[in-house]
């Protein structure tokens, strides 16, 4: 799956990643963008570190109701790695599915194992723990997993990370 033509980039000052999941599942709760919208965040480095938001939709109307929101918006994207909060399907990766289930129901192109060679078989359970964030990587949504306790496989990415530095 491609994205869709209109990329518009939303720079909030969201200083980190779960403040960015949150106010781009908000937005797009609010603006009920069409269906087929990509949602995504981006690490942003240098001189002022933070997470902008864009947004792929199929038409140029979300970038305009943005704007009207007071929202800092810019065409493009800031680069061609984000990671998806909100694509077609993300609804519906919870609980435990096949690896064939999880790219039967969304936009997620392949999916690779730390360490391992290859990609898993299409049988293979992943446990989603309703957290699937994959990142585009040559114009494909790759989501990135590992293997867990009792044979399932999970995603990289927990949903609830410890804070750096929260043990010190």
């Amino acid at each position: 799956m491609t994205r869709p033509p209109y990329v518009t980039t939303v720079d909030a000052d969201v200083p980190e990643l779960r403040a960015a999941d949150h106010l781009l599942l908000e937005l797009a709760a609010e603006l009920a963008p069409p269906e087929g919208t990509f949602g995504c965040t981006h690490l942003v480095r240098g001189e002022r570190p933070r997470v902008v938001l864009s947004f792929a939709t199929a038409s140029a109307d979300t970038a305009r109701r943005l704007a009207a929101k007071g929202y800092e918006v810019t065409a493009g994207a800031p680069d061609e790695v984000g990671r998806a909060v909100v694509y077609p399907g993300s609804a519906d990766l919870t609980g435990t599915l096949t690896v064939a289930e999880l790219l039967a129901r969304s936009a997620i192109g392949r999916v690779v194992v730390l360490g391992a060679p290859g990609e898993p078989p299409p049988s293979q359970r992943v446990v989603t723990r309703d957290h699937v964030r994959p990142q585009w990587q040559d114009g494909e949504l790759v989501l990135t997993l590992q293997p867990a306790a009792g044979g399932v496989l999970v995603p990289f990415e927990v949903p609830d990370p410890t804070p750096c530095c929260a043990d010190h």
